[in-house]
């Protein structure tokens, strides 16, 4: 079994289901609410997680959620490195209208530090890739690759939220994924995957054009991205060739969007090969 780190984060998430998106200081009412864990990292450690990998997650909540916030991890089966901070939890608030789009609002809140990571670098010394996002800080990632490189361990980076990085750190990135709206900075490499929604994605290095998996009924396009994220770092992990990898991702991502909210919706491995056949 493949070995995977994953840093990021973990927080509450509520989910407010609105008939359209209103307009700039006009009141909306919401026809259905629902709460769960979520975050960035911990979907993606879900995901990779439901695909059959070993995957631990490092992030930062505050003291009062780490029981609760690991007992859940755990229940994913995800090795969880939930370090305790006085800041609330990160927390997350999705709307999402009748035709599945969606607008997120993130708090960040409790954030991890550069010498949390160092009580994290066995578990990254120890994997087969090390999974990378931007919501955690410019530092956090930039040790935590360090380890990575020193050990030989493969890096994805999502760079998700859009962020400034300096050349020497992305140069020793082994792949990025970014969406359509991220690839500033990117111009000059040619290890990424560009995620394009309901077109697919676009493996830079060949130009190939990897489309997206149709699917009669869209739901809810939250958690889509982390969901394709998860499956292709394990899949790389695995030793799948990158089109592979994102054929399986998209389908992964096919699966997710025709069910409501993300946690429930990741799909497992047997549910994608299932889809695939």
């Amino acid at each position: 079994m493949s070995k995977i780190a994953v840093i990021g984060i973990a927080g509450e998430s509520v989910f407010l289901s609105v008939p359209s998106f209103g307009k700039i200081g006009e009141t909306t009412v919401a026809t259905d609410i629902h709460k769960e864990l979520g975050g960035k990292g911990f979907n993606q450690a879900v995901a990779i997680a439901r695909y059959g990998m070993e995957c631990s997650f490092l992030c930062a909540v505050n003291k009062n959620d780490v029981r609760l916030f690991s007992e859940i991890a755990k229940e994913e089966g995800i090795k969880p490195y939930f370090i305790a901070k006085e800041q609330p939890s990160p927390y997350a608030v999705i709307t999402t209208d009748k035709n599945g789009d969606n607008c997120v609002c993130v708090y960040r809140g409790a954030e991890l530090e550069v010498c949390d990571v160092d009580d994290f670098s066995e578990k990254i010394k120890t994997a087969d890739l090390l999974l990378l996002n931007n919501e955690t800080p410019v530092a956090v990632n930039e040790h935590a690759v360090k380890i990575a490189k020193k050990y030989g361990v493969k890096v994805v980076l999502n760079p998700a939220p859009k962020r400034c990085y300096s050349k020497a750190f992305l140069d020793n990135i082994d792949l990025f994924t970014p969406n359509e709206h991220e690839t500033d900075g990117l111009e000059a490499y040619e290890n990424v995957v560009v995620t394009l929604g309901n077109k697919g994605c676009l493996v830079k290095s060949t130009g190939m054009l990897i489309p997206a998996e149709k699917v009669k009924n869209v739901v809810d396009t939250t958690g889509a991205g982390d969901t394709f994220n998860g499956v292709l770092a394990a899949c790389i992990a695995e030793g799948v060739d990158i089109e592979t990898a994102c054929r399986r991702a998209n389908v992964a991502s096919a699966i997710k969007v025709g069910r409501k909210y993300i946690l429930k919706s990741i799909p497992t491995k047997n549910e994608i090969e299932k889809f695939r056949k």
